[in-house]
C-alpha cells in the first residue's frame, strides 16, 4: 500500500482544547485508576515525526509505539513487530507485525503505515529534527536531502505485515534506534480530529500549558495487561511549584527536583526520591555560524577550560551529578569508554592558567581586545541557571568576561537552537535517543542540521564516523568514533559540563518504576495503588 505525503496535523486542535477550569481536574470514579505525572515544561508537539523535546516522548510513548519500544527496564523490545529477521550482510531486515495490532480507531496497523511514516520523517518538507534518523537506509541522505524520490527510500510493505528495510550499510545500532518516537508509525485523520495511535493509550483531552489527559486504547494489542486506566501528563515549567503539586498529593511523580530541595528530599521524603543517573549531556554551545566563535577556536577552548566542573557538581548541583569532559557520556555503553582530553587530568588552577594563556593568544584581555559581553541563552529552569549564574562567575573571574543570562522557555530554547538565532552560547542537555554513542556525536556532524546546535562543520570528522558505522567489527568501530571524539574535542564546539542525574520524587504508590538511563518509564508497564 502506497501513501503520499500528507501535511495534516497529527496534534489536536481547538477540538480537543477546553476552558480551563482548575489547574488539576477532577478525579472521577469513571476514570479508574488514575496516575498523574509531571511532565515538566511544555512539549514542543505529539506528533511522534516532529517532536525533540524529551518531555514530549513521556507522552508520545504512551501513545504511539514503533517496531521496538522501550521495555520496563528501558531496554528496547518487540512491539509493533512481534518477530524480525536479518540478514547474513546486516543490510537486509524483515519484520513481522502482530496480526492484532491496532489503532485507536480499530483499524489494522500495517507495513504501509510504517512506510509512509518513514517516508514523511525523511521528507525534507516535513523538517523534522530527526530527519537524519533515517541516514541508515539506503538512499536516506538523498531523499532527505530532497537528491532522490520519497519512493527510493529503503523500505518496502511486502504485504500488510510485513516490513522490508534496506539499509546502506550494517548498523550495530539501528534495532535500538527503531524504539525512538520518530521512528512510530503514523497515521493521518481529519485536520483538527484527536490524533490516531497505536499504542497502549490514546488523547482524550489536551489543555496546552496545562495537562494531556490519555486513556486506555481499547484496541491496543496487549490492552489485558495495561493496569492504569488513565494517565494525566502535567505541564509545570516550575521546579518549585511542581513540587508543591506533589506534596499536595496532586501528583504522583515529579519531572526535576530544584536543587534547592534536593538535601530535603534525601532526608524527609527517602521513600519517594528517586535520582536516575541518564545517559546524558548538558553542555554549551558555541555559534559558530557567528564571529568571534566562528573562526577562534582558542577563545572557544579558554572559556571552556575555565569551567569547574567539579565545582558545579558538588557544590552549585549538591552532589549527585558527574563532571563531563566528553560530549559522549562515560561508563554508559559496554565496549565504549569516550577518550578524556589531556587537560581533564590537570587541576583547576592548572586549567585556568591554560584559560588565560589561550585567552590571550586569542587576541583578548590584558594588551588585546576587550570581548564584547556574551548572551548566554538557557531554559527558565531554575537548575538551569544556577548552573548559568555559576559559569558567568567563574570566567569573570578567571578571564574577565562579561556575561548576560537571557532565559526562556525550554521549547523556545530548542527551536532558536536549531535555528541557529541565538547571539553566542546556548545552554542545552541531550538525552539519548537509544544506548550507542552514534547517538551524540551525529549531534555534530555538518550535514546534521537542526540540532547540531553549535553548527560545526568538519569533514575528516564525518569521514570518520562514517568510516566507523560501516566497520562491522565492534573494536574497531569503538576505535574509530573514540578518533571522531578527539577530533571535535580538538576543536571545541561546544563546552560539555555535567552528565546529569534526573533528581525526582515518585510516590510509593506508583508500582514498576526504574530508573534508566534514557529516562524513559512508559505508563503501560506501570500500576498505583
Amino acid at each position: 500500500m502506497q501513501h503520499s505525503v500528507s501535511r495534516r496535523s497529527f496534534l489536536a486542535s481547538s477540538a480537543l482544547t477546553l476552558a480551563l477550569a482548575g489547574t488539576v481536574p477532577p478525579v472521577f470514579a469513571a476514570d479508574g485508576k488514575v496516575l498523574r505525572r509531571g511532565t515538566g515544561p511544555a512539549p514542543d508537539t505529539l506528533d511522534p515525526g516532529k517532536a525533540e523535546l524529551h518531555n514530549s516522548s513521556l507522552v508520545i510513548y504512551d501513545l504511539y509505539e514503533g517496531l521496538l519500544t522501550p521495555g520496563p527496564d528501558g531496554e528496547p523490545k518487540a512491539g509493533a513487530a512481534e518477530n524480525w529477521e536479518v540478514s547474513p550482510d546486516g543490510k537486509t531486515y524483515i519484520f513481522h507485525l502482530r496480526a492484532n495490532g491496532k489503532w485507536s480507531d480499530g483499524s489494522a496497523v500495517t507495513a504501509g503505515d510504517f512506510v509512509y511514516a518513514w517516508r514523511r520523517l525523511a521528507d525534507p518538507k516535513t523538517a523534522s529534527p530527526y530527519g537524519y534518523f533515517v541516514w541508515v537506509l539506503e538512499n536516506g541522505a538523498d531523499v532527505s536531502a530532497g537528491r532522490k524520490p520519497l519512493e527510493a527510500l529503503g523500505v518496502t510493505a511486502l504485504d500488510d505485515r510485513t516490513l522490508k528495510v534496506s539499509l546502506k550499510e550494517p548498523a550495530a545500532y539501528f534495532l535500538g534506534q527503531l524504539s525512538h518516537q520518530s521512528l512510530s508509525p503514523v497515521k493521518p485523520g481529519p485536520e483538527g480530529a484527536k490524533p490516531i495511535s497505536n499504542g497502549a493509550y490514546q488523547l482524550a483531552e489536551m489543555i496546552p500549558q496545562t495537562h494531556y489527559k490519555l486513556v486506555r486504547n481499547p484496541h491496543y494489542y496487549d490492552a489485558a495487561a495495561v493496569k492504569i486506566d488513565t494517565v494525566y501528563h502535567f505541564v509545570t515549567e516550575n521546579l518549585d511549584t511542581e513540587l508543591k503539586r506533589f506534596r499536595a498529593g496532586e501528583l504522583d511523580t515529579t519531572y526535576n527536583l530544584p536543587v534547592t530541595q534536593v538535601n530535603w528530599a534525601r532526608t524527609e521524603a527517602k521513600d519517594a526520591y528517586t535520582p536516575t543517573p541518564t545517559y546524558s549531556t548538558f553542555y554549551l554551545a558555541f555559534n559558530l555560524t557567528h564571529e568571534p566563535w566562528k573562526s577562534n577556536p582558542k577563545l572557544r577552548a579558554a572559556l571552556s577550560l575555565a569551567i569547574d566542573r567539579e565545582v558545579i557538581t558538588e557544590k552549585v548541583m549538591n552532589g549527585d551529578l558527574l563532571p563531563a569532559y566528553s560530549f559522549t557520556p562515560s561508563g554508559k555503553v559496554a565496549g565504549y569508554e569516550p577518550p578524556q582530553p589531556e587537560w581533564r587530568a590537570k587541576t583547576q588552577a592548572d586549567r585556568n592558567a591554560m584559560a588565560k594563556k589561550l585567552f590571550a593568544e586569542a587576541g583578548y584581555g590584558p594588551g588585546g581586545k576587550v570581548l564584547p559581553e556574551i548572551e548566554i541563552l538557557h531554559s527558565t529552569s531554575e537548575n538551569s541557571k544556577r548552573i548559568m549564574v555559576a559559569v558567568s562567575a567563574m570566567w569573570k573571574q578567571v578571564l574577565g568576561v562579561q556575561t548576560q543570562l537571557n532565559n526562556q522557555e525550554f521549547r523556545v530554547v530548542a527551536s532558536i537552537g536549531n535555528q541557529k538565532s541565538y547571539k553566542d552560547v546556548i545552554y542545552y542537555g541531550w538525552v539519548g535517543d537509544f544506548p550507542d554513542p552514534i547517538n551524540f556525536l551525529k549531534l555534530l556532524r555538518s550535514d546534521v542540521e537542526q540540532q547540531n546546535l553549535s553548527a560545526y562543520k568538519n569533514p575528516a570528522y564525518d569521514q570518520k564516523l562514517d568510516e566507523a558505522n560501516a566497520s562491522l567489527d565492534p573494536a574497531r568501530r569503538a576505535a574509530l568514533l573514540g578518533e571522531a571524539e578527539r577530533m571535535y574535542q580538538a576543536d571545541f564546539p561546544v563546552a560539555p559540563i555535567i552528565h546529569n542525574n534526573r533528581r525526582r520524587l515518585v510516590s510509593p504508590k506508583v508500582k514498576g518504576w526504574q530508573p534508566t538511563p534514557l529516562d524513559q518509564n512508559p505508563s503501560r508497564w506501570l500500576d498505583i495503588g
